[in-house]
C-alpha cells in the first residue's frame, strides 16, 4: 500500500471533497482522483462514494488503520533522521498537565526550553514523530506498575515519579475529617469533569469497576489545563476532584483526604524515541531518572 495514496485518501475522507483535498495537499484535482483510483485498484474494493463524497464501509475500516500506519511511517522517518542530526542546544518538552510535577519543573534547564502541554493520549505520538525531544505523561496505576500507553512507535519509557492520590474536598464537607476515603463510597457524589487538568471520569468509572457509564456524575465541566484552578473549584464546593497530593497542597480552602482504596498512585513517566537523547534532553533525562523512585 503506497503511503502517498493513503495520505491522499485520508485527506479526501476528512474533507469530504476531492477539490478541497487537492488544495490541502497541493495537488491537482485530477491527481487526487488518480490517487484514489489507484488505491482502490490496489486494495480491490471501493473506498469512497462520489456523490456525496463519503467513505464506504471498506473505506471506514481503512480509516481505522490509516492513522496508526501513517504515524508509524512518520515515526520511522524521524527516528532514522536522528542518526544524521547533530545534537541540538535546545529542548522541546511536551507534557500532560498533571505530569508537571514540581520536581520536574525544578529540573528544567535555565534557558533554551520550549514546554507545551498536550492531552495525555497525544504525548507519545508527539515524541514519536519528532515534535518534541522528550515527553512526560501521567496516569493512574498500581504501585510500581507501568502506565498503559498507546502503541504508536518504539519509545523508551522511564519512571519519573509516583505519589499518593487525594480526594479534594471543601472545608466543612462531611467527609473532610476522614483519614482516608474509598472511591466506591463516592460513586454517587457530584464530581468535577476535567479531562485535560485531572483524570477523566470514565477512567474513575473503570478503576471503580462498576457498570459502564454508572456513577461519578458531572457537577461542573472544566475544559482548562490549570490543575490549581481545578483544585480551587473543588475547594469552592463545585464538585469532588481526584488529584496527586502535590497538586492539591496549599490550595486555600481545599481539604485533601488520602485515597485509601483502590490501591492506586499517580505515576509520571518520561518518554523519548530512538537512541539515548543528547544535549539538554540527555541532561534532563539523567536528572529525572536519578530522582525516580522506580525505573524501567
Amino acid at each position: 500500500m503506497d503511503p502517498h495514496l493513503l495520505r491522499t485518501y485520508v485527506a479526501v475522507a476528512r474533507l469530504a471533497s476531492f477539490s478541497e483535498a487537492a488544495r490541502d495537499l497541493g495537488y491537482t484535482q485530477s491527481a487526487v482522483s488518480q490517487h484514489i483510483a489507484a488505491l482502490e485498484a490496489d486494495l480491490g474494493v471501493p473506498l469512497l462514494t462520489r456523490r456525496p463524497v463519503a467513505p464506504t464501509p471498506a473505506g471506514e475500516r481503512l480509516l481505522e488503520h490509516a492513522g496508526s500506519l501513517l504515524l508509524r511511517l512518520d515515526a520511522a522517518r524521524v527516528d532514522l533522521a536522528r542518526f544524521a542530526a547533530a545534537p541540538r542546544g535546545t529542548l522541546t518538552l511536551v507534557a500532560s498537565p498533571l505530569a508537571l510535577h514540581p520536581r520536574v519543573l525544578a529540573a528544567l534547564p535555565a534557558a533554551g526550553v520550549t514546554l507545551r502541554t498536550l492531552p495525555r493520549d497525544e504525548v507519545p505520538a508527539a515524541v514519536a514523530v519528532g515534535e518534541a525531544d522528550l515527553g512526560l505523561v501521567d496516569g493512574l496505576a498500581a504501585p510500581s506498575d507501568p502506565l498503559r500507553l498507546p502503541d504508536v512507535a518504539p519509545l523508551t519509557v522511564r519512571a519519573v515519579a509516583e505519589e499518593p492520590l487525594v480526594l479534594v474536598l471543601p472545608a466543612g464537607h462531611p467527609l473532610a475529617g476522614r483519614p482516608g476515603l474509598d472511591l466506591a463510597d463516592l460513586v454517587d457524589a457530584r464530581w468535577l469533569d476535567a479531562p485535560d487538568a485531572g483524570f477523566p471520569l470514565d477512567r474513575l468509572r473503570a478503576v471503580h469497576g462498576g457498570p459502564a457509564g454508572h456513577g461519578f456524575r458531572t457537577a461542573l465541566r472544566y475544559e482548562g489545563t490549570d490543575v490549581r484552578a481545578l483544585a480551587a473549584l473543588a475547594a469552592a464546593g463545585h464538585g469532588l476532584a481526584l488529584l496527586p497530593a502535590s497538586a492539591a497542597a496549599g490550595v486555600p480552602g481545599a481539604v485533601p483526604v488520602p485515597l485509601a482504596a483502590p490501591r492506586l498512585v499517580h505515576r509520571t513517566e518520561l518518554l523519548h524515541a530512538g537512541a539515548e537523547p543528547a544535549g539538554p534532553a540527555a541532561q534532563l533525562t539523567r536528572q529525572l531518572s536519578l530522582r525516580a523512585p522506580n525505573g524501567r
